[in-house]
């Protein structure tokens, strides 16, 4: 069906661009102009070959160009509309899986829910085999004292079978207990995603504030420079104070360096539960390498035990340590102490 309409749709466009071409031509003009008499002077009217020749040639590219541009279209709608009908069986495929799945999955459903019906009609039946047998046997032993073997028997083979019922009913509670289980697990995995998520949104909730706390330690540190710079254009006779405000420089950088570095470590720190309200005292030492610097040597100073390992293995996945430009705060932040505590 689909291609009988593409067949009529190429054949009505070939038929519409025929009758255009030859509206073309029906509308240019070949016809001589006759000469009209003015006076004693005689028009004479010159036919250009090669002009009509160009015309005709054209006319006839711009049939071939608009059935080119047609063949394409048509070509393009042809792709798109496979393309279209492959997507559709392809849902329709999925669709189809999906249900035999569901179907497959309700049939065992059914079929569990079938067995254990089973199951219990068979244990009420058996119990109410040896109740009327238990019955019979109270009957025998009234009515027939004699036959006290046959009682002993009797009651022999209720214990058995009351022995089996217990079986069966710790099997069940044993298929129960690990259903139950299974179902805690899941809730536990289930426990473990979402604090896995809240994990996350916390640590990004961290680097957000912890962001925010270094631009505003930049701040401070470009208004401590600038201050710094009035200060020594002001004092520049006073070396005193001059000593003073750089020492408070260096201080400064030196703790927004440290700052940066705990950041870069505790992006990689793999944080646990049990480091809450704990933390580790590490000593870095680095060696410059330009416009940074790389771990030489990381060691733990105070701690807990647990958290100076996960920060000395953090300490070592730090690529790159930033520097400052200033050689003094470069002599103090190579050798630093810093204090990582975990935000839990």
């Amino acid at each position: 069906m689909k291609k009988d309409n593409y067949t009529s749709a190429i054949v009505i466009s070939v038929i519409l661009h025929l009758v255009l071409v030859a509206a073309l031509i029906w509308g240019t003009d070949f016809s001589l102009s006759e000469p009209k008499p003015m006076g004693s002077m005689v028009q004479a009217v010159v036919i250009d070959p090669q002009l009509i020749q160009q015309q005709a040639q054209e006319i006839r590219q711009q049939r071939e160009a608009a059935s080119r541009a047609e063949q394409e279209r048509l070509e393009k709608l042809r792709k798109q509309s496979e393309q279209l009908e492959q997507n559709r069986r392809t849902a329709e495929e999925q669709v189809r899986k999906l249900k035999e799945e569901k179907a497959r999955a309700e049939k065992a459903a059914r079929e569990a829910e079938k067995q254990q019906q089973l199951e219990q009609e068979r244990v009420r039946k058996e119990q109410e085999k040896l109740r009327r047998e238990k019955e019979l046997a109270v009957k025998a032993e009234a009515e027939r004292k004699k036959k006290q073997a046959d009682l002993e028997r009797i009651e022999q083979e209720r214990q058995a079978k009351q022995a089996a019922i217990e079986k069966a009913e710790q099997e069940r509670l044993a298929r129960e207990k690990a259903a139950q289980e299974a179902k805690v697990a899941a809730e536990k995995a289930e426990q473990r995603r979402l604090a896995e998520e809240k994990a996350a949104k916390e640590a990004q909730e961290k680097a957000r504030k912890e962001k925010q706390r270094l631009e505003q330690l930049e701040r401070e540190r470009k208004e401590q420079e600038a201050a710094l710079g009035d200060i020594f254009a002001g004092l520049e006779t006073e070396s005193a104070q001059n000593s003073v405000a750089k020492q408070k420089h260096i201080a400064s950088e030196t703790d927004r360096y440290g700052a940066i570095y705990k950041q870069l470590i505790t992006q990689n720190l793999l944080v646990e539960d049990s480091f809450r309200g704990k933390s580790c005292k590490v000593s870095l030492r680095l060696l410059p390498t330009g416009s940074g610097a790389i771990l030489r040597d990381v060691t733990a100073k105070e701690g807990d035990s647990r958290l100076c390992a996960a920060t000395k293995r953090a300490v070592a996945q730090v690529s790159s340590f930033p520097l400052p430009s200033d050689p003094d705060v470069v002599a103090e932040v190579k050798d630093i102490i810093l204090t990582v505590t975990p935000e839990l």
